[in-house]
């Protein structure tokens, strides 16, 4: 038999979840979806976010970051510097920065929509 000893603070819930399914484990029943697995469409932002920081932290400039992202055929020869890909892309960089700062923490925080935040 093992114990599970948690903590009652803010993420009391989050380990909760993780001892349950490591309870489910042990007892070889199916483990079900993560309770902090992101949506695609979050995980694939994270994903740009990343790779855009890559590009910057190798000294492109914004155009050939949103080149490679998405594509040389989408970016304008013109206008580029209202165009909404180049904002986007520096969203991107952006988030790549907080992430790569200790942004990453917060997505072990990560709040499902069905969870309320009672913290």
């Amino acid at each position: 038999m093992a114990t599970v000893d948690l903590p009652l603070d803010r993420d009391f819930d989050f380990r909760l979840q993780a001892a349950h399914r490591f309870w489910r484990a042990l007892e070889q029943h199916p483990l079900g979806p993560p309770p902090l697995a992101l949506p695609p469409q979050a995980r694939l932002r994270l994903v740009l976010a990343l790779r855009a920081l890559d590009g910057w932290l190798e000294g492109n400039s914004y155009r050939k970051i949103a080149e490679g992202l998405f594509g040389k055929a989408r970016i304008p020869d013109r206008g580029w510097k209202t165009h909404d890909l180049r904002r986007r892309t520096i969203r991107l960089v952006q988030k790549g920065l907080l992430l790569m700062r200790g942004g990453y923490r917060d997505l072990l925080r990560h709040k499902r929509k069905d969870n309320e935040d009672t913290s």
